[in-house]
């Protein structure tokens, strides 16, 4: 079986963590970003209605929280690391659920394809990466109290 170190873990979930956090952004951009932002990507007219900001907003915070509990996790990995299958299967549970949620929006093939399938591809991966990689951390294994004694 293939073995790779757990920095490579720690690393993807840094990345996933980080990116996620960006959605912080659209949660305080000014309203007319959001507009401009949604026209550009050829989602025209949208909404412009009070609810309409409060779910683009709340979903952006979201998203931005989950990115730090990833980036936590990733950050103290030998103490949560019995989170990160279960994250990994929830993140790809959570991909298959885009894409039907995309599909009864009517969202673009594109928007689907790059959301739902960048999901489920990231959360194969991490599932894929916690397989491989020891459960404790090459600081751990490689320190001289692990394996003997002087």
């Amino acid at each position: 079986m293939v073995q790779l170190s757990p920095r490579w873990l720690t690393l993807v979930l840094k990345v996933v963590g980080a990116v996620t956090m960006t959605a912080f952004a659209a949660a305080i951009m000014p309203q007319a970003w959001i507009v401009s932002l949604a026209t550009w990507l050829g989602f025209d007219p949208f909404p412009s209605a009070p609810l309409t900001f409060y779910l683009a907003r709340n979903l952006s915070l979201m998203y931005g929280f989950i990115g730090m509990l990833v980036l936590w996790i990733a950050t103290h990995i030998d103490q949560y690391r019995s989170l990160v299958r279960p994250f990994a299967y929830a993140t790809t549970l959570f991909g298959i659920s885009q894409a039907i949620v995309d599909a009864q929006a009517a969202m673009p093939f594109w928007w689907t394809a790059f959301e739902s399938v960048s999901t489920i591809f990231g959360g194969i991966m991490i599932a894929w990466l916690d397989h491989v990689t020891p459960k404790e951390s090459s600081a751990t294994s490689d320190s001289p109290s692990s394996g003997s004694s002087m």
